[in-house]
């Protein structure tokens, strides 16, 4: 929650302490009531290596998702009493659909 007159990001105000000590609310600091701002945390760059995709990526996709095509059409031409050509094909287009969620 935060305290009538401040917008979030602001820097927190110390609060008036009572003889108590703290009332153990989640938000509330002990001590000196210099607490972090969860705007101020320290977030680490992200590692190119996991922004961008390697360069092979995009190409094992379209190769799948081709050759997945390509069994499932050879299945009507050259196999037509067998559906093992459907599941294999129908195996690699999930393959490459697969893969197509890992490409940034």
């Amino acid at each position: 929650m935060t305290p009538k007159g401040t917008r979030p990001g602001d820097a927190p105000r110390p609060a008036a302490s009572s003889s108590s000590g703290s009332t153990g609310s989640p938000g509330s600091t002990s001590g000196s009531g210099s607490g972090v701002a969860a705007s101020s945390r320290y977030t680490p760059p992200v590692p190119k290596e996991l922004r961008e995709s390697p360069k092979w990526l995009p190409i094992l996709m379209f190769l799948l998702i081709g050759i997945g095509g390509l069994v499932i059409l050879l299945r009507y031409l050259v196999w037509p009493d067998s559906n093992v050509p459907v599941l294999v094909g129908l195996g690699l287009l999930l393959a490459g659909l697969y893969t197509a969620t890992k490409w940034h």
